[in-house]
């Protein structure tokens, strides 16, 4: 071994078995710029905007230096670094705050992922360049506030030929960035073939518009907004040529929900190194608390699912570069990631005592944000059913 040559001493401590180094030089240099640029820019002020449930548009500039929008597509303009770096800067993303990983993962990953597989090579060319570059923000309008988990057998959303242009009309739910987004992604039954078919809808299009999402107790700075449409026309050249039916939304979901995994791996690793830190500097009866076995007992468990999750997802990550990646496969390690994510941030939040539910310390921001993590991208119930048919051949959904 040459000196040049990471060694397992060369991890962060979270990173226990050094995951981090799979990755090529350029890839783990990424990694380490994404890490320094969450730490020194958004964790010193992310608990200020997560009280107001505001989004940091003065970070964006910034983010857009690190050109990690649409990491793994090799669309025009995107980086084509693959899925597991692609994973791995969406958890260190989520180490310091969800919120900000989970704009990236709308943006990036279902936004762009829509326009990259279900669009033609032109409509390629003219958004995903500016999109790369967080010149143009993306938001992904699927959900509907009558359905959720049933949205393949119920989406009302409607959509109509007329000439040369469509028309939309019905209502969206919990759509993260579409307060702000510069592009609308918007799912809707073609009335004519029933099939289901995806628009772009571009900002200040009129018939559309949107009511924020208030009070939410999870992910405070997503910018979630209710979606109105009452006649929207929208070109033809703005219907994603390659969405045929409901199946292509599932093609883009299949790729998200790996990125939702790598989230809450994430998720939980922050809360886990919050917590250790915490432990070291808060002394009880004469000793720092990290000394109780209590409390070793609890961190350790964290670690175990931060580093079982990781594992999993490092796995499946690789099956999706190679083009292996199955629905099964992303539904098995979303909700294994997400159950672990649920049990380490609570393990962290026990750890800190009463001051766990002060956002000073971060965990408590862990623990709300995980309630919404664990629920979006399909429920545990849902994941879990996509794996029960792949492994029994039966189905058991209603």
């Amino acid at each position: 071994m040459n000196d040049d040559t990471p060694a397992l001493e060369d991890s962060p401590f979270s990173d226990f078995l050094g995951f981090e180094l799979l990755l090529e030089d350029e890839d783990r240099e990424l990694l380490t710029r994404v890490h320094a640029f969450m730490t020194r820019e958004v964790e010193p002020v992310i608990n200020d905007y997560w009280t107001r449930a505001a989004f940091p548009h003065d970070l964006l500039p910034g983010i857009a230096k690190l050109g990690i929008a649409g990491l793994a597509y090799d669309g025009p303009g995107c980086p084509n670094r693959g899925a597991l770096v692609d994973g791995m800067v969406a958890m260190e993303l989520a180490r310091v705050d969800p919120s900000m990983s989970t704009f990236m993962g709308v943006h990036g990953g279902l936004a762009m992922g829509s326009i990259q597989l279900c669009g033609s090579p032109e409509q390629r060319e003219r958004w995903l360049p500016a999109m790369a570059r967080l010149e143009l923000i993306g938001a992904f309008g699927l959900t509907e506030p009558d359905v959720g988990s049933a949205i393949s057998a119920g989406l009302a959303t409607s959509a109509r030929r007329d000439g040369d242009e469509w028309i939309l009309n019905g209502e969206k739910k919990w759509i993260g960035n579409a307060a702000f987004a510069d592009l609308v992604i918007i799912w809707a039954r073609d009335e004519d073939d029933e099939q289901v078919k995806g628009f772009v809808v571009e900002k200040d299009t009129p018939g559309m518009t949107f009511d924020k999402q208030e009070d939410k107790i999870a992910l405070r700075v997503v910018q979630n907004a209710e979606i109105h449409l009452h006649d929207v026309r929208v070109p033809e050249a703005n219907r994603l040529q390659n969405a045929t039916s409901f199946r292509s939304t599932a093609d883009v979901l299949r790729v998200t929900r790996m990125g939702v995994a790598w989230q809450a791996a994430g998720c939980a690793r922050g809360a886990f190194e919050h917590a250790l830190r915490y432990t070291t500097g808060r002394e009880q009866f004469g000793r720092p608390i990290s000394s109780f076995q209590m409390v070793q007992d609890l961190l350790v468990k964290m670690l175990a699912n931060v580093t079982a999750s990781t594992a999993m997802n490092v796995r499946a990550s690789q099956l999706q570069d190679q083009g292996l990646l199955k629905d099964e496969h992303a539904s098995l390690c979303k909700a294994h990631s997400t159950v672990r994510m649920r049990e380490a941030v609570g393990w962290a939040r026990e750890v800190l005592g009463g001051n766990g539910i002060l956002l000073e310390h971060h965990v408590g921001r862990f623990v709300a944000d995980a309630e919404a993590i664990y629920s979006y991208e399909g429920t545990r119930e849902i994941n879990t059913l996509i794996v029960g048919r792949a492994i029994t051949g039966e189905s058991a959904f209603v």
